[in-house]
């Protein structure tokens, strides 16, 4: 039974995800940030090939379980774009900029359909084990104009699927209950904690 977890991140967002997720199992959470671990460069063409290099980096230096998630926006009409370069893709990481950039390139490309979804590859690298991976998707639409102050990201245009909110609309668990983050952890845990 896994007891303590390194998450691969120094994304206080997800960080905080992975917290009110676990905490019910008596996971202790660690961030790379907190134990002075490095960012591990996403050199990987898919979700999966960068969860992976950044789970089996830190499972390595740490010497202990360590789960990476690689997650983003992709966007039909801009073939799947932002797609694995979602955080790159925001000027300096700046999610402001990075959200006007989005709605800019949307505009002129003249297509009205801005049907989009968010995919969350999760990677379990715990020491002399096989890595293990688990996926969520979650299906929506961009919208024109912003709503909302929560969430992180792209989330204050992203309307998922049967809701009329967006992302940064919801509360942490109204999120989490439809997330591709929540799903990909709803799958980790049945398959580790036989939830």
């Amino acid at each position: 039974m896994i007891k303590e977890l390194i998450i691969a991140s120094h994304n206080q967002g997800k960080i905080n995800e992975f917290k009110q997720l676990l905490s019910p199992f008596g996971v202790t959470i660690y961030s790379a940030a907190e134990l002075n671990l490095p960012d591990v460069e996403e050199t990987g063409t898919t979700f999966a090939e960068n969860a992976a290099l950044k789970a089996e980096a830190l499972a390595a230096l740490s010497a202990r379980p360590c789960m990476a998630d690689d997650s983003g926006l992709c966007v039909d009409a801009l073939n799947g774009a932002p797609g694995v370069y979602s955080a790159r893709y925001a000027p300096n990481r700046n999610f402001d900029l990075g959200i006007s950039k989005l709605l800019s390139e949307l505009e002129s490309t003249g297509n009205t359909d801005w049907s989009a979804h968010f995919s969350c590859v999760l990677a379990l690298k715990i020491p002399q084990q096989p890595i293990r991976f688990y996926e969520g998707r979650v299906n929506g639409r961009i919208i024109k104009n912003r709503r909302g102050d929560g969430g992180f990201g792209y989330d204050p245009v992203f309307v998922p699927e049967g809701s009329t909110k967006t992302f940064a609309e919801m509360t942490d668990s109204e999120k989490s209950a439809v997330s591709h983050r929540g799903c990909a952890l709803r799958l980790f845990l049945e398959q580790e904690f036989n939830v």
